[in-house]
């Protein structure tokens, strides 16, 4: 088998990064060496790759679906939103500016060659190639000038198959409004559907699959039930806000309760992840000061933003809740933006370029942003455990002589902070460092003994390749693989025109 397949979807968090992931996993599991690739991202939930480069977090989730080392030519193109109307634009893994959406098109053009250099390259070291589309395929006023869905498609003539949210509603216009609206070309391309996330009896949607046959002439390659509990690296932070309990009992006699300050300009919130994997705990997002009162561990997250992020905290009355639980010595934990945001000052003419500001003076440090990005996979030992981790960061965090250190960043009495994203996924640290939240807090919690955060990362991936396997038309999918789309697709109107 040889080939590539993109991967698009009727609108943002219709599933794509599931899919994608769960199609490497089959793949893989079938004895296919398979990459994945998205051309253009846009996320602040990112990671750093073993030799230093920046890609979006779902395409390392996919990665690791594919059981292959993640890499830049992976994720060619990623935006990183920091305000209303910018985004920075990390180009094979290093950033190379700020730009509005207005601007970023004029440097499509130049990045549409590196896009599909790095798609060619992965072709000819992988079997097959999972593309995923970004957004929907038939933004209308930006296909002119697309490098992510069909103009990726078009140009590298892969097979698309689009993914409809049944559980949004409305599936079926969705579907079809996506193909009809595209020009020819770009039809001649979508080979058929996915209908994700359904629950209940598949029997009735049958009638609703065969019209919609019938009037596209394009078959619907599998119904995907709902699958709870995923918690998989998500692209961005849309589906973030809701409380995640606890994936068990507790070990111990008590429950532990985590609220995550829900920051407007929130990244790499996957930190998280972790803690909601060990039983007994419960992680919440808080945007009012009354949802962390009774919070046994209070986090301040990653963020794009620290500064204009910092200024919200103290706007919601957050910044006084944490300053007062502080006060009793309740724990608190500040990672990357949320660590700077603990310090005594940060001056910043970089990021939000507003100078030196007051932090929130909880920990012995100071903060200066520095131009370049700070890109590693720091080491370390911490509550005598080994730790490692990422960082991405342009705030250069300095400890006082003689503070307490805690992985490259400091603690004093029951507030930590550190620049290191990832830690938690480390079990003996994760272990250990609730064990110091429960003695803080008084919690009668002991965390779980046995918890494999990376076993079950493994298990979730797993069930997406379950997924693909038994919901999903393989036979009709390594067709495309290997054949690409058929000759003779319909053309709908009014995309199609008079086109035959």
């Amino acid at each position: 088998m040889s080939g590539a397949l993109l991967v698009a979807g009727t609108t943002s968090d219709a599933g794509k990064s599931v899919v994608t992931a769960g199609i490497c996993r089959w793949l893989v599991r079938q004895g296919v060496s398979v990459a994945p690739f998205k051309a253009q991202n846009m996320s602040n939930n990112s990671m750093v790759t073993a030799d230093g480069a920046e890609i979006g977090r779902a395409q390392v989730m996919q990665a690791a679906a594919a059981r292959v080392a993640p890499e830049a030519a992976m994720n060619p193109v990623l935006l990183k939103p920091g305000g209303e109307n910018s985004s920075q634009v990390v180009v094979l893994g290093r950033a190379v500016g700020d730009v509005t959406a207005l601007s970023y098109r004029h440097l499509k053009a130049a990045l549409r060659e590196q896009v599909l250099d790095c798609l060619a390259d992965l072709r000819s070291r992988f079997d097959v190639v999972v593309c995923e589309g970004a957004g929907s395929p038939t933004e209308i006023n930006l296909r002119a000038d697309d490098i992510a869905n069909m103009g990726l498609a078009t140009a590298a003539q892969l097979p698309v198959v689009v993914v409809g949210d049944i559980d949004r509603g409305g599936v079926f216009p969705a579907l079809y409004g996506t193909v009809a609206l595209m020009p020819p070309d770009d039809q001649r391309l979508v080979a058929g559907f996915l209908i994700n996330k359904f629950r209940g009896d598949v029997r009735l949607l049958q009638p609703g699959l065969e019209q919609l046959a019938a009037l596209t002439g394009r078959p619907t390659l599998g119904v995907l039930p709902w699958l709870g509990g995923l918690d998989l690296d998500a692209e961005d932070s849309l589906g973030v806000g809701t409380a995640r309990g606890a994936t068990g009992p507790p070990h111990g006699e008590e429950v532990l309760r985590v609220s995550v300050a829900r920051l407007p300009r929130l990244s790499n919130f996957t930190d998280l992840d972790a803690l909601a994997a060990e039983p007994g705990v419960l992680v919440r997002y808080a945007t009012r000061p009354e949802e962390l009162a009774d919070a046994d561990l209070v986090v301040l997250p990653g963020t794009r933003a620290t500064v204009a992020d910092l200024a919200w905290l103290r706007e919601t009355g957050l910044a006084d809740a944490v300053l007062h639980r502080a006060a009793e010595g309740r724990p608190v934990l500040g990672i990357c933006g949320g660590h700077q945001m603990l310090a005594r000052t940060i001056t910043d003419d970089v990021e939000s370029r507003t100078g030196t500001v007051a932090g929130l003076g909880l920990l012995p440090t100071e903060v200066r942003f520095g131009r370049e990005k700070t890109l590693g996979r720091p080491v370390g030992t911490a509550l005598g455990q080994p730790v490692h981790g990422y960082e991405i960061h342009h705030g250069v965090v300095s400890v006082d002589d003689g503070a307490e250190p805690f992985l490259d960043g400091a603690r004093s009495g029951s507030v930590w902070g550190t620049t290191w994203h990832g830690a938690l996924e480390n079990d003996g640290f994760r272990r250990a460092f609730l064990t110091e939240v429960a003695r803080h807090s008084g919690r009668r919690f002991v965390p779980a003994p046995g918890t494999d955060f990376a076993a079950v990362r493994e298990a979730q991936l797993d069930r997406l390749g379950d997924l693909v396997e038994e919901h999903a038309d393989t036979g009709a999918l390594k067709r495309l693989l290997e054949d690409g789309a058929p000759d003779g697709l319909p053309l709908l109107p009014p995309g199609a025109g008079g086109a035959r």
